[in-house]
């Protein structure tokens, strides 16, 4: 499954696509699992210069009986500016904010993250 994602041009918010325009909360965000309609969307999201930059597609994976970005790194632009519940894009999330913070075991760094593990 993938999802595809952008920075919102006027103010840089993360974005994910849903039916042909941009939405602010992964929980919203339109799952592909066939990849020609991946690559469509992306293609028509790129189209769209003057509305999001960065556009592309993010794996996902299953955890905890919801889907959620593969990388750490997406994970925390999923969760927006803040992974409080209670503020945020994201706050009114609920379980699925608190299944993506704590989904486990598929998700793997980029590299860019060094992990601490602590006792």
């Amino acid at each position: 499954m993938k999802a595809l994602t952008a920075n919102r041009l006027t103010d840089g918010e993360v974005v994910f696509w849903k039916s042909g325009q941009w939405v602010e909360r992964f929980a919203d965000a339109e799952l592909f699992s066939d990849e020609e309609a991946a690559t469509a969307a992306e293609a028509h999201g790129k189209n769209q210069p003057t509305v999001a930059v960065d556009v592309y597609l993010i794996d996902l994976v299953e955890a905890e009986g919801i889907w959620a970005p593969l990388s750490y790194r997406e994970r925390i632009r999923a969760l927006g500016p803040t992974n409080h519940l209670a503020h945020g894009k994201q706050a009114e999330g609920g379980a699925v904010i608190e299944a993506l913070q704590h989904a486990h075991g598929a998700a793997r760094s980029t590299g860019r993250v060094n992990l601490i593990k602590r006792k």
